[in-house]
């Protein structure tokens, strides 16, 4: 009788060395249960440390969303907006936790459509890859957008605004097409580096300015207005929420980061680097600069130290913004590229079939967000929208429905059925869904009303636009 074969241990591709500074790393395991078998000279998709991560995790957080967070502050109020972001940081954070607990326990999973197929099947796999998709396509047209408001300042609106819009569009492309997040941990690094430098800069410049540059010129000191308790309308409200949950919706790419990592066993505490990290960022830039400006504070928030300090600002900037565009281009053009090679040696070998696939896919993506980044060039409007329509679906819901899909049944999960911290995370599954679901619909509500009403005080003109969009001139 012939000896029966020996069954590949679970974590074996686990066994690898940590990706520690100063460590040697060995070789990617020669099969992925994503990219299939790894072929010797091509791209290396298990190539991303424990630290890379965490660059790459914090410059999906920290991006456009931050530099609407003292705006929505001045609408909610300090307080109920410090709260509300807290609120959000603490459910958004259990998120991106249940995204490498499922990812360990499902090995398969690639993105968030994958893991609605194994919850919903392939209605549910169809439908969350299509918003997944969406998604970062309007997170792109939001990049490269802010990209072109970063080129206005530093220039004093030198070319059209659709030239700059455009241009953008083609440097995103460009990067977005290097093949793996291993070999952006350095870029994510650099774009982080340039973006919290920015942002500093303003916030240091405002605390030491007399007066916003926007606010009037009146005899005697200048007091801020800034409120403890806002008192917004509903839209108003809703709208500003949607801008602080925007902050914090880099949780889908999270999926694609842990997928990508040598050892994901370090993802746990390269999230808990990252959103302590982003949300200390958060508090202190949110909270000085809405003191110091209060009302008048400007959206992006680069533009409220006055013309000089916001170049500076903005040449900063522009790097990171640049960063963000490109890493939210790439995204999703992998996840199409991965659903038309999976299965096949040309996923992970250099063949005329791979770069004109993965080129293909690079395209379209840029493209179909560079037409949403002309269509609707109104910065805040698309930022809450973004975050309203589609961040919250895609940072809320679906994690409460994984815990659930793991646990329900107590079988395989570490809580046991009908026990009191079994009954808690069921309720507090649902109440991340409920959350989310209102957020959702409220929050989309209140920013179409928004994005109208901004076409309604441009005159409906703005689309494809060669007016300023930084007020620089």
């Amino acid at each position: 009788m012939s000896e029966a074969p020996k069954m590949k241990p679970e974590n074996e591709d686990l066994a690898q060395v940590p990706s520690m500074l100063g460590e040697i790393q060995s070789h990617p395991a020669p099969h992925d249960d994503v990219f299939g078998e790894m072929s010797e000279g091509g791209p290396n998709y298990r190539d991303v440390g424990w630290l890379g991560t965490v660059a790459l995790m914090m410059k999906t957080q920290i991006g456009l969303g931050v530099l609407s967070i003292p705006a929505a502050f001045d609408t909610l109020g300090l307080i109920p907006g410090l709260i509300v972001m807290l609120v959000i940081a603490a459910i958004t954070t259990w998120s991106d936790y249940m995204i490498g607990a499922f990812k360990l326990k499902h090995r398969q999973v690639y993105s968030i459509a994958d893991a609605g197929g194994l919850m919903f099947g392939r209605i549910g796999k169809a439908f969350f890859e299509f918003v997944y998709i969406l998604y970062w396509i309007f997170v792109a047209g939001s990049g490269m957008l802010s990209v072109s408001i970063g080129l206005n300042a530093v220039s004093t609106h030198a070319a059209c605004t659709a030239i700059f819009v455009a241009v953008a569009a083609i440097i995103g492309f460009a990067f977005a097409s290097i093949r793996t997040l291993g070999k952006m941990g350095f870029l994510a690094w650099g774009g982080l580096f340039c973006i919290i430098t920015a942002i500093l800069i303003v916030t240091i410049a405002v605390g030491v300015q007399e007066r916003p540059a926007e606010a009037p010129i009146t005899p005697g000191p200048w007091k801020s207005d800034f409120k403890i308790v806002g008192n917004p309308s509903f839209t108003e409200g809703i709208t500003a929420v949607s801008s602080l949950i925007f902050a914090y919706c880099g949780t889908p790419a999270f999926f694609a980061i842990v997928s990508e990592m040598r050892n994901p066993r370090f993802y746990t505490r390269s999230l808990l680097c990252c959103q302590s990290g982003v949300t200390s960022i958060y508090i202190t830039i949110g909270t000085v600069v809405y003191y110091y400006c209060s009302s008048y504070v400007a959206s992006p928030a680069l533009g409220s130290a006055g013309p000089t300090m916001k170049k500076v600002a903005y040449g900063f900037a522009l790097p990171g913004l640049i960063v963000t565009t490109f890493l939210v281009i790439h995204l999703p053009a992998k996840i199409v590229f991965i659903r038309l090679l999976r299965g096949s040696r040309h996923l992970s070998s250099n063949t005329p079939i791979h770069w004109v696939t993965w080129i293909s896919c690079t395209a379209g993506i840029t493209i179909i967000a560079y037409v949403i980044a002309s269509a609707i060039p109104v910065f805040d409007g698309l930022v809450s929208l973004v975050g309203a329509l589609l961040g919250t679906l895609m940072s809320f819901q679906p994690y409460g429905c994984m815990w659930l899909y793991d646990n329900w049944k107590g079988e395989g999960g570490y809580l046991k059925r009908g026990s009191k911290r079994w009954i808690a995370m069921v309720v507090w599954c649902v109440f991340v869904i409920s959350a989310g679901t209102f957020c959702m619909v409220a929050g989309t509500y209140g920013s179409v009303v928004g994005v109208v009403d901004s076409y309604r005080a441009s005159g409906g003109s703005s689309a494809w636009s060669c007016a300023d969009n930084s007020n620089s001139v």
